[in-house]
């Protein structure tokens, strides 16, 4: 589905401009002859909007805007705004590509459509959890409630995902710029200060020599190291792309010191809370553990959550079912069977993925601190083998004389 921008005529003197989703110019045209306009001028939005802008809405990028716009609809059907005028209202104050997407939203509905159908049909844009909150919402007549619970949730997702990253990203800066340094040093700054040390045909210190010898080797063939770097990184990625590629990561990943232990807390902590969202808006546990498995990104633990699922339709306990895979702790197993017993089950869910959101908060942080000072003693100690290696032919120089 397309959007048009269009201007027409709704009487001879006068004329309306807008927009309007449909799956051809001229499905687009028919429908605003239905509506009593004469069509002036359609014009696909698509066609004028650069690629790349397109592309951001398919991927399902502006999770903030999204979360805001998921707020803000909430409020507008709690006031008693019918849904059509809330997501056109909604849709009139956003921009680019994701007004586009809105704007196929709104006339979806505009068509009959319920607001859980118009979203299934970008699933490029909404995820399986808040259609089926959504579906569930409409279905019970209590679609604003749904929608802030959703927005809750979205909210708290992004936070667990933002501590880990912003704990990390410093290191990584400083990784960068150790590396971009190094590459600096070696084929610029060292070439300069030994070339004139070397005119004289003296013999050299070997720690002059291993540097004369890097660099020479880094200007000497810095297109081939880049070149093979730029290919083993496309391979990786490549590998990575196919499932084969792609479980033999994830497993390593999780067997990492540290770092296995954090990938594994924010996946338990992920499929905690998505779970506990799910109840709370009235699925069932099977279904719930189903799109809340989708949602993982590591797929071992994805499996191990469906091969659970599976143990449970069969008629198994969840705790047993989930013990075996061997991929969640006990920790795990026992708050999903005290809290199935209890009938707590969603709020000892909510807790856990707090608690688990704290502890690759708490990690994250730890790692970072290890990181850190290594990185920093690193190109400490490269800049001062360079200075040495540069400096000590001058002082033994000097000690001749």
């Amino acid at each position: 589905m397309a959007v048009y921008a269009y201007r027409a005529a709704s009487d001879p003197s006068r004329s309306v401009e807008g927009t309007i989703a449909a799956d051809s110019a001229r499905a687009a045209r028919e429908l605003l002859r239905s509506r009593g306009l004469q069509v002036e001028s359609l014009v696909s939005q698509d066609a004028a909007t650069p690629a790349w802008r397109r592309r951001v809405w398919r991927r399902g990028r502006f999770s903030s805007q999204r979360t805001a716009m998921v707020r803000e609809l909430s409020t507008l059907l709690a006031a008693g705004i019918p849904l059509l005028d809330a997501v056109d209202s909604i849709t009139q104050q956003q921009t680019g590509a994701f007004q586009n997407g809105l704007l196929i939203l709104r006339d979806r509905i505009a068509a009959g459509a319920s607001l859980a159908e118009a979203m299934r049909d970008q699933p490029q844009a909404f995820d399986e959890l808040t259609i089926h909150m959504v579906e569930v919402g409409e279905n019970s007549g209590t679609l604003d409630a749904v929608l802030d619970q959703l927005a809750n949730f979205s909210e708290r997702y992004q936070q667990l995902k933002d501590r880990v990253t912003n704990a990390l990203f410093y290191p990584v800066v400083v990784f960068v710029l150790s590396c971009g340094v190094a590459v600096f040093l070696m084929t610029v700054v060292v070439p300069m200060l030994l070339d004139n040390l070397l005119e004289a045909d003296k013999p050299i210190p070997w720690p002059t020599k291993i540097l004369k010898t890097a660099s020479d080797f880094v200007r000497g063939h810095g297109l081939l190291l880049f070149g093979g770097a730029a290919i083993t990184t496309i391979g990786l990625l490549a590998a990575l792309r196919t499932d084969r590629g792609r479980r033999k990561w994830h497993a390593l990943l999780l067997k990492l010191p540290l770092i296995g232990q954090l990938a594994r807390k924010q996946e338990l902590a992920r499929l905690s809370l998505v779970t506990a969202t799910l109840l709370k808006s009235g699925i069932v546990l099977v279904q719930a553990l189903e799109i809340a498995a989708r949602s993982l990104k590591n797929v071992i633990l994805r499996d191990a959550a469906n091969a659970a699922r599976e143990a449970i339709q069969t008629g198994r306990e969840i705790g047993p079912a989930l013990e075996s895979t061997g991929e969640f702790p006990p920790t795990v197993v026992q708050i999903f069977t005290v809290g199935q017993q209890s009938g707590k089950l969603e709020e000892m869910l909510e807790r856990l993925a707090d608690n688990y959101d704290r502890q690759a908060s708490t990690m994250a942080m730890r790692l970072a601190t290890l990181l850190e000072p290594v990185l920093i003693v690193g190109l400490a100690m490269l800049v001062g083998f360079i200075l040495f290696a540069t400096v000590l032919p001058i002082l033994e120089a000097g000690n001749v004389l």
